[in-house]
């Protein structure tokens, strides 16, 4: 798995250097900060011509940062559940999301704001791959990402433990800044074309929209996860 850019792969360094497995860096690019940051870290980087780079990153946008990196490594959901109600953290299952745009930009806003960990199904649904983090721009380093076979037993499974499970609607939720929410918390945030499957609706706590006083649209899934989660850390008086 390759790592682009030179914020992904400086907070990898930062965070995670045992997991970077090789470094290079494109020849007459200030890369200073990268440099200095590996030698901290004891990292070899390999200098490369700039025709050699572009032929190892492809038409990626890399700004002269490229790392070759373990693949991304999942918790296991109850090791999550465990930590979740210690730390007092929120979950945040994802259901039928493929886009990893989406995905990846769930992933850098949850981890700006602290206290949330991510959960995807096996099948019907992105995994953490090179888009994916390239988008998230280092933020899978500061979250936990676990991968169940299906989604509606990992639910029942933190619902055993005492979560309350609320989802994300468009239509016929309650308005979320207006309502009471229980901890701990589990929210499921759906795909933007069928929104959560019926299977997991009827395990439900709670169905909580977002207020949407302009165009009767609905935010994609990246969006909605950010606007939910800020919400709830305001409640939560985090913020």
């Amino acid at each position: 798995m390759r790592l682009f850019g030179k914020k992904p792969v400086l907070e990898r360094i930062k965070t995670d250097p045992g997991s970077i497995t090789a470094l290079y860096l494109r020849q007459k690019v200030q890369l200073a900060l990268v440099v200095n940051e590996a030698k901290r870290a004891g990292l070899t980087f390999e200098s490369v011509p700039s025709n050699e780079f572009s032929r190892l990153c492809g038409d990626v946008n890399a700004q002269g940062v490229m790392a070759e990196v373990k693949e991304y490594s999942y918790t296991p959901l109850p090791v999550m559940l465990k930590d979740a109600l210690k730390e007092k953290k929120v979950l945040v299952f994802v259901d039928g999301v493929t886009d990893p745009q989406n995905f990846g930009s769930m992933i850098r806003n949850l981890a700006c704001l602290g206290g949330f960990s991510l959960i995807i199904p096996e099948h019907e649904s992105v995994c953490v791959n090179e888009t994916v983090l390239r988008v998230a721009c280092g933020g899978e380093n500061y979250i936990t990402i676990a991968k169940v076979v299906n989604s509606v037993r990992g639910i029942l499974a933190a619902k055993e433990k005492g979560f309350y499970c609320a989802g994300a609607v468009c239509d016929d939720g309650d308005e979320l800044i207006a309502c009471d929410l229980k901890f701990p918390l589990a929210v499921v945030i759906g795909s933007e074309g069928k929104g959560i499957r019926p299977g997991i609706l009827k395990h439900l706590d709670a169905r909580l929209s977002l207020p949407m006083p302009g165009a009767k649209l609905s935010y994609n899934a990246g969006s909605a996860a950010a606007l939910f989660c800020y919400e709830i850390k305001r409640k939560m008086k985090c913020l």
